[in-house]
């Protein structure tokens, strides 16, 4: 399928979706057309657009994605045994293609002040405490993807923390694909609003249930109240074959904290644009990322803080790991205010490519329009260090191992900054599996 005659599908698809909404608030529907006519107006991006320079999205637009999942029934609950984590409690929802499955989720009993909802309930039943919030943290000028989901897009979670409100357990959403017969196009929505002094985790992961071509473009607006607290883990664990398009954008009020973690292990061509505007003083924001890639996976994170107010803080930490004929690409953006006076903004991209076709391409950038400020920004793109290889052989460790070790010991580098034990050692196992790492008990005294 052409770039046009898909863009003219998905329109069509738009104006469809535009007559059931007849019953619809009349500012949902107003969100609706404002999607389709940016869509309309970008299209899907190409190479030619320079945010997209080094991501082909090519494939995805040829694939002929229907343009709305249908949910799947008939999902076997002990199929989804291994996606949890062990040893922790957590409040579980779980999307079968892009729809709330209730016989497969165990959200539990909520505390007072605290919502938690499939999204397309919530704008059936109580639409008038979505409207001042969805689309809200969604640039206008957003691409191509991001509107399709605006137009489009289904299902996916509401969470609404009310003020002083504060959950034990994180709030689990498990997006699970299942293998069918035609290409399946699923785009979640999630809508976060944390009240002033709430806090929450939140887990959004994406998993597949066998082997097929997909497409997942999921959109995330978090909004984080003066002095709550929202942590964030994202897991893409997709198929080997699904394409992943992520959108995650949060807005801060005074002091308010937002830590996204990002974890990339799966997936054939993946692309993530975070966006945080720190918008009141004394908001703080931390990022960390690890993507480990094989054989031609594409992964792209573009990341967006904006430090609008001053005294603002904000951390980026991304590595990644290539062998094969992989690629990476890395776009870090910090914009610092004229009225951001105090910020303190730093920005680190390490890369290890493991092959001599594995690829990574990294712009950290700083935009910084204040003079009394503290930033820094680096990046690295490099292999094994020769001087640690030796000394691993001088203590009886074999080629092989010693670079299993050091390969992990840098991935791991991220997963232990994971405040959740579970999640983080749970993910260390599957990133030892992708590494191919053994026997690290007995190895662990080598450093």
């Amino acid at each position: 399928m052409n770039p046009n005659t898909a863009k003219e599908t998905y329109l069509d698809a738009m104006g469809a979706a535009e007559k059931g909404l007849a019953g619809a608030p009349s500012w949902l529907r107003e969100l609706r057309r404002s999607g389709a006519a940016r869509f309309a107006e970008a299209g899907f991006p190409t190479t030619r657009d320079e945010a997209w320079k080094y991501t082909d999205v090519t494939p995805i637009v040829q694939a002929g994605f229907q343009s709305v999942a249908k949910g799947a029934n008939g999902v076997d609950p002990a199929r989804l045994d291994g996606f949890w984590f062990e040893n922790l409690p957590s409040h579980r929802l779980v999307f079968v293609n892009g729809h709330y499955s209730e016989k497969l989720s165990t959200p539990g009993a909520w505390p007072e002040g605290v919502t938690v909802m499939s999204l397309a309930e919530a704008l059936r039943d109580q639409a008038h405490r979505i409207e001042p919030y969805l689309g809200r943290c969604v640039p206008e000028k957003a691409h191509g993807f991001a509107a399709l989901n605006t137009a489009l897009f289904a299902d996916g979670a509401f969470i609404h923390l009310g003020r002083g409100a504060r959950l034990t357990w994180p709030i689990h959403l498990l997006y699970v694909t299942t293998g069918a017969g035609e290409p399946l196009l699923s785009q979640p929505r999630n809508l976060v609003v944390a009240e002033e002094d709430s806090q929450a985790v939140l887990i959004e992961n994406y998993v597949a249930i066998g082997e097929s071509v997909y497409f997942t473009n999921a959109l995330t607006e978090v909004v984080v109240g003066p002095h709550a607290l929202i942590e964030h883990y994202r897991l893409q664990e997709e198929g080997a074959q699904a394409f992943h398009i992520g959108g995650l954008h949060a807005h801060l009020d005074r002091d308010g904290r937002f830590t996204a973690h990002g974890i990339d292990l799966g997936g054939r061509l993946v692309r993530n644009d975070l966006r945080s505007v720190l918008d009141a003083e004394g908001a703080e924001c931390q990022m960390n990322g690890l993507y480990v890639l094989g054989g031609r996976q594409h992964v792209d994170n573009h990341t967006h803080i904006d430090h609008a107010k001053p005294r603002g803080t904000s951390r980026e930490f991304y590595k990644g790991v290539l062998d094969g004929r992989s690629r990476a690409v890395f776009h870090g953006r910090v914009i610092v205010r004229p009225d951001a006076q105090h910020t303190d903004a730093q920005q680190v991209n390490n890369n290890l490519l493991l092959s001599r076709d594995a690829e990574a391409d990294t712009k950290p950038q700083l935009e910084i329009y204040a003079d009394d400020v503290k930033c820094a920004h680096g990046a690295t793109v490099g292999q094994l260090d020769p001087d640690a290889l030796f000394y691993l052989r001088s203590r009886a460790v074999d080629e092989t191992a010693a670079r299993d070790l050091l390969t992990y010991a840098f991935a791991r580098d991220v997963l232990s900054r994971l405040r959740l034990e579970p999640v983080r050692s749970q993910l260390e196992r599957h990133l030892a599996a992708k590494l191919r790492v053994a026997a690290l008990p007995q190895t662990q005294e080598v450093f």
